[in-house]
């Protein structure tokens, strides 16, 4: 009974982050928004500490191209309300898409988060692009491939 090891639980200071870059075209979108989840949480690390922000930083480019499986482009509604009676509002993703396609995403790998200070936080790290250019070439980001 002496030869029990001990569990590792590592500090927030020896967290090492890495910068990775995932083109999302043709990508389907739920598929790419777990595993993005999953790297933003550092649950792929053998360290992984659930109380503490083990995830890697995640640029996302080509927003514009993902892919949705089904009827969803006809189908799929995001609801925002203003607060006031009557104030719903239904928004096709179709729209969306047009618009603003970085939202998309992010409301993907949002709802695949904890919903606690730690997953804003977590979120954080995520940036996406809706083209091919993107303002962290400064931070070399390796190549993720999904």
């Amino acid at each position: 009974m002496n030869n029990l090891q001990k569990t590792y639980s590592m500090k927030g200071s020896e967290i090492q982050k890495k910068w990775y870059l995932i083109d999302a075209e043709g990508k389907i979108l739920g598929r790419l928004a777990s595993e993005v989840a999953n790297v933003l949480r550092g649950k792929n690390k053998p360290t992984y500490t659930p109380h503490l922000d083990m995830g890697d930083n995640i640029v996302i480019i080509n927003a514009e191209k993902i892919n949705l499986t089904g009827a969803k482009l006809e189908d799929k509604e995001y609801f925002s309300h203003s607060r006031y009676p009557g104030g719903m509002k239904f928004t096709n993703i179709k729209k969306i898409l047009k618009t603003k396609p970085e939202f998309i995403i992010q409301t993907a790998v949002k709802g695949m988060l904890p919903k606690t200070k730690l997953g804003r936080q977590v979120l954080s790290n995520l940036k996406i692009y809706a083209g091919k250019d993107h303002p962290h070439q400064a931070q070399q980001p390796e190549i993720l491939d999904i």
